[in-house]
């Protein structure tokens, strides 16, 4: 790394002085923030506790919550307190940690999201070879994957970061992203450039693909069955298809909001650049909450056993 990172300084120039409007975006967020850690915390919980769950479907949610868990703190903390602060700024270290747990979340998310695809796939499609396909011991590996691989190529997308020297240190945003601070070097870099585009494309949008040709396969399969058939791959796919497209309509706002050079009112810079971070972690608990009646059931059994107790 280089002998400077952690000598640098990152100033964010969109915050302004503490005020009234600081105070109120401070409130909203973290009412966010502590729904979006109660809610999933709440999930986790419910999932590790009934025995009925410990199924491939629910690991999967379980990691998808705290996968969100983790994307929301490594931004609302550092937004809530730049909010009440006079200076915002941040060492070059720390904007770079922050980089890489906010692309790591988003690849994560995907990776997820995919693996609940394709356990959606089997279920639907090969459901007699469901128990041997999905194998508690696949799901363990297929996690590992989803987690190691973003890991080691975002860390070192981060280390190529800390290598270029800056000329600027200001930044017009309120987190730090990859783009941000390229743009911050003095020259531009043609290969760090490309990585982040390779980076994406393989860890964002093969997961993409890898969703959308699922749902095709079980479309195409699901039209051959009775209309019964039908409706329960629906009601089966539901919670899954909104949580992607919830999550791909985020994924969007926040690379357009990456690529934007315009000065932003303070109020649309912070909905734009928390929807990616705030939005999915809360809704992907409530809508499979609300979706999946097993869920349902087993909060309901817990509720009672524990007045029982009492």
């Amino acid at each position: 790394m280089n002998n400077s990172v952690s000598t640098v300084t990152v100033i964010f120039t969109v915050y302004g002085p503490p005020g009234p409007y600081n105070l109120a975006f401070f409130i909203f967020i973290f009412v966010l923030y502590m729904s979006i850690l109660c809610i999933n915390l709440f999930l986790v919980l419910v999932i590790c506790i009934e025995s009925s769950l410990h199924r491939p479907m629910y690991i999967l949610l379980v990691n998808l919550a705290i996968s969100g868990v983790i994307g929301s703190s490594s931004v609302c903390p550092t937004i809530m307190k730049y909010l009440l602060m006079e200076k915002q700024e941040s060492s070059l270290i720390g904007c770079l940690t922050q980089v890489f747990f906010t692309s790591v979340y988003g690849c994560w998310v995907y990776g997820i999201l995919a693996l609940m695809a394709y356990d959606r796939y089997v279920s639907i499609c090969k459901p007699l070879q469901y128990h041997s396909i999905m194998t508690p011991t696949k799901v363990k590996l297929l996690l590992v994957v989803v987690y190691l691989i973003p890991c080691s190529l975002s860390a070192f997308q981060v280390y190529l970061t800390s290598r270029i020297q800056l000329c600027k240190h200001t930044i017009d945003k309120l987190l730090c992203d990859s783009r941000a601070v390229v743009n911050l070097s003095c020259v531009k870099s043609t290969f760090l450039t490309v990585y982040g585009l390779l980076l994406a494309t393989c860890l964002i949008i093969l997961p993409f693909l890898l969703v959308v040709l699922s749902y095709v396969h079980i479309l195409m399969v699901s039209l051959k069955t009775s209309k019964e058939s039908q409706k329960k791959a629906l009601r089966t796919c539901t919670s899954h298809l909104v949580t992607f497209i919830n999550f791909s309509v985020a994924t969007f706002f926040g690379v357009i909001y990456h690529h934007l050079n315009l000065h932003l009112p303070t109020a649309v810079n912070i909905f734009i650049s928390m929807h990616f971070f705030v939005i999915p972690p809360l809704l992907h608990p409530i809508i499979y909450g609300i979706k999946t009646q097993e869920i349902w059931r087993s909060i309901n059994k817990i509720v009672r056993r524990k007045i029982i107790q009492l």
